[in-house]
């Protein structure tokens, strides 16, 4: 217990803490404000109030995805700027952060969304407030099956996850231009692809802070399960599959090694000698290890995490 929540109790680690829990408070306040449905006053109604347009999908995708490119320039070093949920599970799944540091991220994450979206409602006349950008599932037939829609997010998450990979890996000696604007891209592109089929969240927060306020949970879950299979899915096949890490490649070969041939009577005496001198693999000795190798000591929370949505 004591080494899972190394770290945690740092004054860097719970100002990465407070990073996320702003950043994710003012992308869920600006991001959602693009959903409202302004009138004009060509539009306006017999009792003088203006009355409301449908969203624009354009105005919205830009929104989502410049908000994103903004917020994970602002906060890529003082959290890594995940600011999302499926991006911090998914770094679990790559090992580049423990469990107990994420359910700090996720519960900040999810506070800061809440705060967003209070201070949307509270500042949005009620007119013009609508669904306050709850998202919803379209209501084409194939749609109200659970395997469409947890697919479509599934899919806008992966996309968004492996550009974030891809970005932010620090393998590559060919990165040129902003990896935050790639990562912007990647959210708008999602959303001008997904708004009319599912809301294109692909970010559980972001759904659950309106959930919140508005008291709107249909289909809530689905939200949830999406993304988070798309981002795991994208950096277990980045990290794992396609861009492995030539260290960690040669440590799991040790292991396998170390497992499967100490009884061998076809190996050399000698190659069962150096399987047995290997330490018992832990996902925390991997971690430590990685840390001890790159750079001599533990790096700051901020350096641990890749920048995100």
């Amino acid at each position: 217990m004591m080494a899972a929540f190394r770290g945690v109790w740092t004054q860097q680690f719970w100002r990465a803490i407070f990073g996320e829990f702003l950043a994710m408070t003012l992308f869920v306040l600006l991001s959602l404000g693009s959903t409202i449905g302004w009138g004009s006053p060509a539009n306006s109604t017999v009792d003088n109030v203006p009355a409301p347009h449908p969203p624009d999908l354009v105005l919205i995708s830009l929104c989502f995805g410049l908000a994103i490119a903004t917020l994970v320039q602002c906060f890529g070093h003082i959290s890594g700027a995940h600011i999302n949920p499926a991006v911090t599970v998914a770094t679990v799944a790559m090992r580049k952060m423990s469990v107990a540091k994420a359910v700090f991220y996720v519960i900040a994450q999810c506070l800061g969304a809440m705060m967003g979206a209070g201070i949307l409602y509270a500042v949005t006349p009620e007119s013009v407030r609508g669904g306050l950008g709850v998202t919803k599932v379209s209501k084409v037939k194939p749609f109200k099956y659970v395997g469409f829609l947890v697919f479509f997010l599934l899919l806008i998450t992966f996309q968004l996850l492996f550009t974030i990979c891809a970005t932010c890996d620090p393998k590559r000696n060919d990165l040129k231009g902003s990896a935050a604007l790639a990562i912007g891209l990647s959210v708008c592109t999602g959303h001008l692809f997904a708004i009319p089929y599912t809301g294109a969240s692909m970010n559980p927060a972001r759904s659950f802070g309106p959930a919140v306020v508005t008291s709107c949970w249909e289909n809530h879950w689905v939200y949830w399960v999406g993304p988070v299979l798309g981002g795991v899915l994208a950096g277990a096949m980045y990290e794992y599959l396609l861009c492995p890490d030539s260290k960690l490649k040669q440590r799991y070969s040790q292991v396998f090694l170390r497992a499967g041939f100490p009884s061998d009577p076809l190996v050399e005496p000698d190659q069962n000698r150096f399987a047995e001198k290997q330490p018992a693999f832990t996902v925390l000795d991997v971690e430590c290890t990685d840390r001890m190798e790159r750079r001599g000591r533990e790096r700051e929370p901020a350096g641990e995490v890749l920048s995100s949505v």
